[in-house]
């Protein structure tokens, strides 16, 4: 199904396959918004993973993290508060309560946020072939 264009709108969106009303300014326009929000609040060793063609559940996965439980589930709320703002749709988020692993689902883009250790763990980067990521832990 094509993504309805209202008729004041006369730019071309590219849609993204699977998600008829992703488009690539979108994407990119949350995608920006994540990786700030998390610079903000001092998140630590960020990285974003595209997922074009490895997976149709987003377009980035995001990894960072925080030096504390309280510090990673601050985080995650003032991000889904922030893309709430900004794109009208509520992120889901699991893993608030205890704060080791957070995962926030804010549609186009998953964001994972870690204490160091359990980050070191899972090691998520390398699971999605991001081998040029710096180890969670040594930097």
């Amino acid at each position: 199904m094509p993504r309805p264009t209202p008729a004041n709108d006369t730019a071309p969106h590219e849609v993204i396959e699977d998600r008829p009303y992703a488009d690539t300014e979108s994407v990119a326009a949350l995608h920006a918004l994540v990786m700030q929000s998390l610079d903000d609040d001092q998140a630590q060793e960020t990285i974003s993973i595209p997922l074009e063609g490895k997976s149709s559940i987003a377009d980035y996965m995001v990894i960072a993290s925080g030096r504390s439980s309280r510090q990673v589930a601050t985080m995650a709320q003032k991000l889904a508060e922030r893309v709430k703002q900004a794109t009208g749709r509520s992120a889901r988020i699991e893993g608030l309560p205890v704060a080791d692993w957070v995962l926030i689902d804010a549609g186009d883009i998953i964001v994972h946020l870690f204490r160091p250790e359990v980050r070191s763990f899972y090691n998520l980067e390398r699971m999605w072939g991001f081998t040029d990521a710096p180890v969670a832990g040594t930097a």
